[in-house]
């Protein structure tokens, strides 16, 4: 599991292009046959792919957790970016589509990830931060996040977003997850730019074709960096740090936080024409 510690407004924007990456950009999440884990001490959070091709993928309990069981004291979400696979716990096993999404609450101790089919294995993103209580374990299909439509079309954003784990959706201590397609012909997502210095954010940008690219924007409103990105590839944004984007094609992205509190619509929003 590789850590990553947290960097400041003043630092990044000293940053050059392989600095940026090397502290921002997460690659190589998703390889065949194993399991990933980054730990960001932004919120404590951590984020993986497992990619199972064989046997089943066992979700370890790392030194630097000083736990017994990886969610002895954390909460996880997963949501399935490949064919169809299960999510294995102690006493249940969930059958997960193309963009289901499985909550996994503190206390569960045997954590599991398989794929119906090897050719077309799971792609399972993870992301985790540390939990207080207990929630149950639940399972949600994409046609149940109650999707919603924005943007418009004249603007390059029309967009669906699926909520799967928030207030009224399936409940966890502090984690809020879900994910955004957007259509063809519409290449922008996250506008209007915001922060949220009460959450962090994690991007992981899919479906995007692979002569292609996302544009992500980060940094403070007035002082912007960006990050080429490529599909499955993931992006750690700060609380302080805005989190928008722009496709050379239409794609989707899973969106994760983490922090003080889980209300969607909290948010700082910035208007186009004070980004510099």
């Amino acid at each position: 599991m590789e850590v990553r510690f947290e960097s400041s407004p003043r630092e990044t924007a000293t940053m050059n292009t392989a600095s940026l990456r090397d502290n921002f950009l997460v690659q190589g999440l998703m390889k065949p046959g194993n399991i990933s884990l980054v730990y960001t001490h932004y919120d404590r959070v951590i984020i993986g792919g497992v990619v199972p091709t064989g046997s089943a993928i066992v979700l370890p309990c790392h030194e630097e957790l000083k736990a017994e069981y990886f969610l002895e004291r954390r909460e996880l979400g997963i949501i399935n970016l490949g064919g169809r696979g299960h999510v294995l716990t102690d006493d249940a096993s969930y059958s997960v589509d193309k963009l289901g999404c499985v909550y996994l609450g503190k206390g569960t101790r045997n954590v599991s990830f398989t794929s119906e089919h090897a050719d077309q294995p799971a792609l399972f993103f993870l992301m985790s931060a540390p939990a207080h209580a207990a929630y149950p374990n639940r399972h949600m299909t994409k046609e149940e996040a109650a999707p919603v439509q924005l943007g418009d079309i004249s603007t390059s954003n029309r967009r669906t977003i699926y909520k799967y784990i928030h207030l009224d959706g399936m409940r966890s201590c502090q984690l809020v997850m879900g994910l955004t397609v957007l259509e063809p012909g519409s290449v922008w997502n996250s506008v209007p730019p915001h922060t949220h210095t009460r959450r962090m954010e994690v991007y992981c940008y899919f479906d995007l074709d692979p002569a292609h690219r996302v544009m992500h924007f980060m940094g403070q409103p007035q002082e912007t960096r960006h990050l080429v990105m490529a599909n499955l590839e993931a992006v750690v944004s700060p609380p302080w740090s805005m989190h928008f984007g722009v496709g050379t094609t239409n794609y989707g992205f899973i969106w994760g936080m983490a922090g003080e509190n889980q209300v969607f619509t909290d948010m700082d929003p910035v208007g186009i024409p004070e980004v510099r």
